[in-house]
């Protein structure tokens, strides 16, 4: 008995100096306020949980240097990629030089393309492409229906990239198609999410059957104990294809039966992909092949992956990336420009909804201004404390004259920002702090008209299977939803 009193006793001071030795480490890693308020907050109140939280959730991976970027263009630097290289930065200062003078986008009614522009060029090495030609994938059925179509006409290289790529209907069609493209001397790699696609933790027969019909798999920072890894909090949100160099998809959906509406409890899926030919694609290529070398430590660099691309099409536009190992981050940072930019509308389409400050106040300022701002939002919870943590700050848009829709055919997972006719932002990330600061993610960003115009319309068809939410209906959540929104929001900083 009294053995187990001081292994108690032991337990409780080793649990309270883990404790203060973790506190510590956050108020000296100088992070923002809010972020910093809500560790301690788990820490104090739930020392055990809070600490482990913190050791495979919490640590800074900027202060880590986990990613290292520069490292990976010394790298290939050094390989015959080294012309590419100097081309696209040399690209990027020609760009910048021609945006500043006005030599091009210099009618005064371009200013937030021109602004935002300006912006991917500072921020995310991101030149803008105008050989391009893009086709808007509505719901999985289309995008589907269009990349194994061009999954059979592969000649050279597949390269995907998905957050979820599970064994389902669709999984095993596609993984049926790229075992016969490898037989016939296809190269293929396929990069997940090791988080996202966790059930290959415990069954791993379906990546099997890749690997062991030539072609390569690997998953983004594995997690070899589940659960226990310092990295885990750091995922790749990412969702892309690229088909020899010359065919590209990127967009919200990934590989699973739900995104076609075969999930019982979502039902219809409603979200928005996109195919890419043209210049675009060599940034999703750059985008994959560092991923994949970050992954990997192989360098796949080689020209081919580049090939000479003829015209397309006339759609200008720019790839933003961003993740914890860039310097700036660049989707946070473009979305605050634009919707701060505006001068008739913004709409936006989301999943999740845990703005940041500037987010928040740049969308309660344009509705003040009279701008018409609307979101779309989904009528029903996937994750419930990130759903009642985003239901909290729509009082904040609502009483600013926003309108807030809620999705009733189904789950709405669409990604999409439209800023009055001149950005439109297509990609991966969701309008929430784990988009912005943590997930390595990737976005279209289009300043086509003709696209921008059939995204409107898609946002305006979306409205008539939604419900709008009026500040006065929403005041009058019971008790219960006030309190569960109140406490979930507590933790939006590290959701």
């Amino acid at each position: 008995m009294e053995l187990l009193k001081h292994i108690v006793i032991m337990v409780f001071v080793l649990i309270i100096l883990s404790t203060i030795f973790v506190t510590i480490i956050v108020l000296l890693e100088n992070r923002d306020p809010s972020k910093t308020l809500v560790w301690l907050l788990v820490l104090i109140l739930f020392p055990v949980v809070g600490f482990i939280f913190y050791l495979f959730l919490g640590q800074n991976v900027k202060k880590h240097k986990i990613f290292k970027t520069k490292k990976a263009f010394d790298e290939i630097r050094k390989t015959n990629m080294f012309n590419y290289l100097t081309e696209m930065e040399n690209l990027i200062e020609i760009q910048k030089d021609a945006i500043f003078s006005h030599m091009i986008f210099s009618n005064p009614e371009m200013r937030c393309k021109r602004r935002i522009i300006k912006l991917l060029l500072n921020t995310g090495k991101s030149p803008f492409t105008a050989n391009n030609r893009v086709e808007i994938l509505q719901n999985a059925n289309k995008k589907f229906k269009y990349l194994l179509s061009d999954l059979k006409h592969a000649k050279d290289h597949i390269h995907m990239e998905y957050y979820i790529f599970k064994e389902s209907q669709i999984g095993n069609k596609i993984s049926d198609i790229l075992i016969e493209k490898a037989k016939e001397g296809v190269k293929i790699r396929i990069l997940y999410d090791d988080v996202g696609s966790y059930k290959h933790w415990f069954n791993k027969d379906f990546i099997n059957r890749l690997t062991k019909n030539g072609i390569e798999v690997a998953s983004f920072l594995p997690s070899y104990f589940p659960f226990l890894n310092r990295k885990l909090n750091y995922r790749n949100h990412r969702k892309i294809v690229i088909i020899d160099g010359k065919i590209a998809y990127t967009g919200g959906i990934n590989i699973g039966d739900e995104y076609l509406g075969k999930n019982k409890r979502f039902g219809f899926w409603r979200d928005t992909h996109m195919k890419i030919e043209g210049e675009s694609v060599y940034m999703l290529q750059m985008v994959f092949l560092l991923d994949w070398y970050f992954t990997t430590n192989k360098k796949e660099f080689d020209f081919k992956y580049f090939p000479k691309i003829s015209f397309k099409g006339d759609c200008v536009m720019q790839i933003a990336s961003s993740g914890p190992d860039s310097n700036w981050e660049t989707i946070h940072k473009a979305f605050f420009s634009a919707i701060n930019l505006a001068k008739k509308r913004v709409y936006i389409q989301t999943p999740y909804f845990i703005p940041d400050e500037s987010i928040l106040m740049a969308l309660k300022t344009a509705a003040l201004c009279g701008i018409d701002v609307r979101i779309i939002f989904p009528g029903i919870p996937d994750h419930k404390i990130v759903y009642y943590a985003s239901m909290s700050y729509f009082k904040d848009v609502l009483k600013a004259g926003a309108k807030v829709y809620l999705y009733q055919k189904g789950f709405i997972h669409s990604k999409v920002m439209i800023i009055d006719d001149e950005v439109a932002s297509i990609g991966t990330a969701n309008m929430d702090l784990r988009s912005f600061m943590i997930n390595f993610e990737i976005n279209g960003f289009i300043y086509d008209e003709k696209i921008i115009k059939e995204l409107e319309m898609d946002f305006l068809n979306d409205l008539k299977d939604s419900k709008i939410l009026d500040l006065k209906r929403y005041e009058q959540r019971t008790l219960k939803e006030k309190l569960g929104e109140s406490f979930s929001r507590l933790f939006s900083p590290i959701l």
